[in-house]
């Protein structure tokens, strides 16, 4: 599950809640409590909650820096 796109600009795909849950290997009550503590972004469309692409990629980072490794990728 790939956001489309050539890496350049923003990218507006916008992820569902299993598709979140898979992207990150985390459970749904993992992802509607991390959205709750603000940790994670999301957006609501009607009735639907969805995880913009970006929000994923902040939220990762927000791990890395949280456990004080970096993500093995020079500078």
């Amino acid at each position: 599950m790939s956001a489309p796109g050539n890496g350049s600009g923003p990218s507006w795909r916008l992820y569902r809640i299993p598709e979140a849950m898979q992207l990150l290997s985390l459970s749904r009550t993992v992802i509607y409590e991390q959205i709750r503590a603000g940790r994670l972004r999301s957006v609501r469309q009607g009735r639907a909650r969805l995880i913009p692409a970006d929000a994923i990629a902040d939220y990762v980072a927000l791990l890395i820096t949280e456990s004080g490794h970096d993500d093995g990728r020079p500078a």
